[in-house]
């Protein structure tokens, strides 16, 4: 009888199996015959040139998990920036297949808000196959924002162009890391204190009822004559 238990209690406690982790949407990442996505940061002024040619390698099953990042998505849906803990920004976007085949690349514009105006950061041409893009550091506190515009293949001169399609833009603001800090900390240390008013109102209440009740009335204790 004691094997069939012993198997019993073995059963029982064993951990459940681990879940298989969800797969990424589809259009998210770029294909698998693309393991680099080219891209260009362009000048402030359109007297500078074009920029410089650059590689990076997408950010495969990224995936953006709390509270080490903070996701916000775009109107449409199909762009969002994932806000990590050390400043940076990674900034993914979807495109449908039947639209894939259509982009020749894409065009990415960054601004801040300022007091009065939006000021420029940042602009890149991105290649068809970048499905990503990191903005290695933002500042604290600041309202950026993001858009994204598909730029779509050069027609044939017998052919009428495509229409661009319209920007998507996402805004964000990267929470000041010393005021995250803060807050983690008062947040422990209310709760201590609140444990702590627990214990002693405990405390309070079992001394009232079994130490200072008895000595001040018990008819039935006192001496006879």
């Amino acid at each position: 009888m004691r094997a069939p238990l012993l198997l019993l209690l073995l059963v029982a406690c064993a951990p459940p199996p681990c879940a298989a982790a969800a797969p990424t949407p589809p259009g998210w990442e770029p294909s698998a015959d693309a393991p680099w996505c080219p891209y260009k940061v362009l000048p402030e002024g359109p007297e500078a040139g074009g920029g410089r040619l650059c590689f990076r390698s997408p950010a495969r099953g990224f995936r953006c998990q709390a509270p080490g990042c903070a996701a916000h998505a775009s109107a449409g849906r199909s762009l969002r920036a994932n806000v990590l803990r050390n400043r940076s920004v990674l900034l993914q976007w979807r495109l449908a297949p039947a639209e894939a085949h259509r982009v020749r690349a894409f065009a990415l514009n960054c601004s801040w808000r300022g007091a009065y105006t939006r000021f420029p950061c940042e602009r890149v041409l991105l290649g068809a196959s970048c499905r990503d893009y990191l903005l290695p550091d933002v500042h604290d506190g600041v309202r950026y924002r993001l858009c994204l515009q598909s730029l779509p293949l050069r027609a044939e001169p017998a052919v009428a162009p495509e229409p661009a399609a319209s920007a998507e833009c996402v805004e964000f603001a990267a929470e000041p890391a010393g005021m995250r800090e803060i807050v983690v900390a008062m947040t422990a240390v209310g709760g201590s204190i609140c444990v702590m008013l627990v214990v002693i109102c405990l405390l309070v209440a079992y001394i009232t009822e079994n130490l200072m009740h008895p000595a001040f009335g018990r008819p039935g204790l006192r001496r006879q004559p």
